[in-house]
């Protein structure tokens, strides 16, 4: 069964020393501090620690092979955006980290699909490098879940999400800057309360403020089960309807509308809530993915899918066939 986990991170072996290039910001670099592994730095201050696997990509191909899995579509590590740069050096790290992902596709077709970044602080540096990315290979691209803290209904981005829908490029959100961050460091709550709700929050952004209505063919995936959103449809739905003066300003439509109209990855942890998911979100639009390589992810691969007694066919949609039609792809270009 061919097997394409739709949700992994990479990040170049070697990054530039930003900071020193554009004489301002936080931005990150590595320190190789002993074989194996690197020390990512945020600036001055420490980030996490990561393993060759998070560069090498022979490596991950064996560490996949071990689970099945034929197939990664790869993505930068969010806190690599770096919206908060000023646009044209945002523009530069993009360049960069996206030439990254371009080269592997080029060099591992079979094993490797990509999605670039974009500097999403400038709406026309952003539609040119999106267009860039179609140019160099790339399917799609990866954006946060928020951009320095403005929803993804604000209209500067919808001539973006609007060029992704004319070029037939992909979306994928992750969460990232999550909301209350500072003030609820302790128990490791922004990964585990703060991220499901910054996805909800994209969700609930782009059906409240029309982009789904209004960019009927654009194809959107939402990392993480789409967070909170879809465990909360029923209360979105009820404060939609009673109070439309609050909800409804920008787009009339029930937000239920649109259950089916984009999809989610599998990373629920938990074969109850992905049958919950299966059904509210529709058996067709849930994909597989890992967060590879990061421990808060599903590092089987989802052995819990396959260890279930999902219908063989609910399995293989998850699986591939429908990160495939996601990405506008054909499996005839992945099989051995």
């Amino acid at each position: 069964m061919l097997k394409i986990d739709m949700h992994t991170h990479i990040i170049p072996e070697h990054l530039p020393r930003w900071a020193d290039k554009f004489g301002y910001g936080d931005f990150i670099h590595l320190e190789h501090h002993k074989p194996g592994a690197a020390r990512m730095m945020k600036g001055n201050e420490f980030f996490r620690e990561i393993k060759a696997n998070c560069w090498d990509p022979e490596l991950r191909i064996e560490e996949y092979a071990r689970h099945g899995t034929q197939v990664q579509v790869v993505c930068t590590i969010p806190v690599m955006f770096s919206y908060w740069a000023q646009p044209q050096d945002g523009l530069d790290v993009s360049r960069f980290l996206n030439d990254h992902i371009a080269q592997l596709v080029h060099d591992y077709p079979k094993n490797y699909i990509g999605l670039g970044t974009l500097p999403m602080q400038d709406t026309d540096l952003a539609i040119q490098e999106l267009e860039r990315c179609k140019e160099i290979g790339l399917v799609g691209v990866q954006i946060g879940s928020n951009i320095n803290d403005k929803n993804l209904s604000e209209p500067e981005f919808f001539p973006i999400f609007e060029a992704m829908q004319e070029l037939d490029m992909a979306l994928f959100v992750h969460p990232w800057n999550m909301m209350g961050f500072h003030s609820m460091r302790k128990y490791w709550l922004p990964w585990l309360v703060g991220m499901p709700a910054e996805t909800s929050r994209a969700i609930c952004s782009m059906i409240f403020g029309g982009v789904f209505e209004r960019l009927p063919r654009l194809r959107a995936n939402f990392a993480h089960a789409g967070g909170s959103f879809l465990p909360t449809i029923g209360r979105i739905e009820h404060g939609f309807r009673c109070r439309p003066d609050l909800v409804a300003i920008d787009n009339p439509v029930p937000p239920s509308t649109y259950l089916g109209r984009f999809w989610v990855d599998c990373i629920t942890h938990d074969i109850r809530m992905l049958r919950y998911v299966l059904e509210t979100a529709g058996a067709h639009r849930v994909t597989l993915g890992s967060d590879y390589p990061f421990p808060l992810g599903d590092l089987t691969i989802g052995a819990f899918i396959e260890e279930s007694d999902l219908p063989q066919e609910t399995k293989q949609a998850i699986f591939a066939d429908n990160t495939l039609e996601w990405l506008n792809l054909r499996k005839e270009d992945f099989l051995p």
